[in-house]
């Protein structure tokens, strides 16, 4: 009769449990993010509650999920991708959407193009220099990105960027796939702002503990005169974008894991998180020197 008693109980308190845990399951944002015209999927969209401050990153095939709000009544899903306008879609608090299909519209870019008259055009490196890494390490989550401002420290005039390089840590997963960032620094405090590589290219490199290599030259992408940004986009695929235990602490992170420069005494390195924007890395090595990203381009100096 005891036993009989215990079972009931225990069955009766399972009951509970789950009940609780369906209770307290987050409602959910889901879909999918598709070009207005072609109906194509947009792969590695950024996706984020203006009020809330939190986001995530469509994979490759255009679809996302994230918690629906919870501060106020109503909140806007703000819709970012490469080369499209940006779109806001009103959402409600405990209100589910698990098959939302968000049309974008296609930004209207024009590319411009350098000619090169009575001159010659040279090869110019810019950026980060040295081959050996300093000690510490730079690693994102989906969405998160590390711009370096290549700077044109002495003003020559400058063409296309034929290529961009990172130097790729050898711990973490170096031949996860990421996309390359190209941004003018017309930001808040000269932070990276405008695309200017406005196609997305993603890449992989073949291995870490080196630099990677990613040519530029069909891009047609030309240099602003006073520098610009290259940035590291970390982004997610395959059977890790409905991964769920970021939080636990024997979770390695997926994705490359960059190395730090120590050879220059400002910042240059800014970091982005979806929905929290661009902020400064200013920490500092015993010496003065700043952590920055190992991040280098060549580009066309016209002389």
């Amino acid at each position: 009769m005891y036993r009989s008693l215990l079972y009931f109980a225990l069955f009766f308190f399972g009951l509970s449990v789950m009940a609780q845990a369906q209770t307290t399951a987050p409602v959910l944002l889901a879909g999918k993010i598709i070009d207005k015209e072609t109906k194509e999927p947009l792969p590695f969209t950024s996706v984020s509650l203006h009020d809330e401050q939190t986001g995530a990153l469509s994979n490759e095939f255009g679809v996302f999920q994230l918690p629906a709000p919870v501060k106020n009544a109503q909140d806007s899903l703000v819709v970012m991708a490469l080369g499209y306008k940006h779109l806001a879609v009103l959402v409600k608090r405990g209100q589910a959407q698990a098959n939302m299909v968000i049309e974008v519209p296609r930004m209207a870019i024009a590319l411009s193009s350098v000619t090169v008259k009575g001159g010659k055009v040279k090869n110019l490196g810019l950026g980060a220099t040295s081959n050996r890494p300093g000690e510490g390490l730079l690693q994102g989550q989906p969405g998160s990105q590390c711009a370096f401002f290549i700077k044109n420290d002495k003003n020559h005039r400058l063409g296309n960027i034929r290529s961009v390089s990172f130097y790729i840590g050898e711990n973490g997963f170096p031949r996860e796939p990421f996309r390359v960032r190209i941004y003018k620094a017309d930001g808040n405090y000269n932070a990276p702002n405008t695309d200017i590589l406005t196609q997305s290219v993603v890449v992989s490199s073949p291995a870490g503990g080196q630099w990677y290599t990613v040519d530029l030259t069909s891009y047609n992408v030309v240099a602003p005169e006073e520098g610009f940004f290259v940035a590291m986009e970390w982004i997610v695929s395959g059977d890790k974008f409905f991964k769920t235990d970021f939080m636990d602490e024997n979770y390695t992170p997926f994705g490359q894991i960059m190395r730090p420069t120590f050879e220059f005494k400002e910042s240059r390195t800014w970091n982005y998180t979806i929905a929290r924007g661009w902020n400064q890395l200013t920490l500092a090595n015993g010496q003065g020197q700043r952590y920055n990203a190992m991040i280098k381009a060549e580009v066309d100096m016209i002389k």
